[in-house]
């Protein structure tokens, strides 16, 4: 369904994201054997570990010795190019789980006017099972969504019969667990990201808040994602002095020891502050 209406709305093929995940690649096999025409994109964060960079690059070229067109986007913010280590200087604030501008301008301002596939799926956070559905349409305007979740939904016909141009997104997995993930990879013999045998059980930018206390691992893997967020904090607080802006912080390493959540510090901003913080100073 989502195929036909790609086709019929926005005279293209489907776009099947893929983030390198196991998510992303059980829905490449389903585009596959649903044997409707597709097309893959991969958003480059510029944080992504280095084996997810390698197995998207691999993917990819199997992809398009099938004749499948796969593209990948590399990050822009208002009409420059950017990187995770640029954009922070830019924002004046390190990302966090509050404040996730990095997931918007590096992995989610693509495909505008597309029609395109996710691996959301509901049990990775309350939040998704509340907010996500089988079918949506992408607007900033939160009372003019439309979330499907199944044939009978009274907003289906609004949904499919809208000309209007805009991201509109299928969620084929959005009801999968993560046991139904791993059997169908096993089943169907997928190849994957090797980060899942190093012990990730996500796949994602290197040093992402949402990871918690697992980012230590992670910049234990590639301590040069380490030093390379130290140094854009570094260069986040030049920015922020020759503003005259007042911050607590006074080193980079104080930076990334607060963003690492480390209460030894003292005198560091904590997360009750961040909201008042980021209004006076956007």
């Amino acid at each position: 369904m989502a195929s036909e209406m790609s086709l019929r709305l926005y005279k293209s093929p489907l776009v099947v994201t893929d983030s390198g995940g196991k998510d992303s690649a059980v829905c490449r096999e389903i585009a596959r054997r649903a044997g409707i025409p597709y097309e893959v994109q991969h958003n480059l964060t510029t944080a992504d570990a280095p084996p997810t960079i390698y197995y998207v690059r691999e993917t990819f070229r199997k992809l398009e010795e099938q004749g499948i067109t796969c593209r990948i986007n590399y990050p822009a913010y208002k009409g420059q190019r950017v990187t995770m280590w640029t954009l922070i200087p830019i924002k004046k604030f390190p990302p966090t789980r509050l404040q996730r501008y990095c997931c918007q301008v590096l992995k989610e301002s693509y495909c505008g006017d597309r029609f395109i596939t996710t691996g959301v799926r509901w049990v990775e956070s309350v939040k998704r099972r509340k907010n996500r559905g089988v079918y949506e349409n992408f607007t900033y305007n939160r009372e003019k969504k439309i979330i499907l979740n199944n044939d009978n939904d009274e907003q289906r016909r609004l949904f499919e019969s809208c000309e209007l141009k805009g991201k509109r997104i299928c969620n084929p997995i959005v009801d999968w667990t993560d046991r139904d993930v791993w059997d169908y990879i096993r089943s169907e013999r997928l190849p994957m990201n090797p980060l899942y045998d190093m012990g990730f059980c996500r796949v994602g930018c290197i040093g992402c808040p949402m990871a918690g206390k697992r980012r230590w691992m992670e910049f234990g893997l590639f301590p040069t994602y380490r030093q390379a967020y130290t140094q854009a904090f570094g260069r986040m607080l030049d920015v922020i002095h020759a503003a005259g802006i007042p911050t607590k912080w006074k080193t980079a390493g104080d930076v990334f020891s607060w963003w690492m959540e480390d209460e030894q510090i003292e005198g560091q901003m904590s997360l009750e502050d961040l909201d008042g913080w980021m209004q006076e100073n956007e």
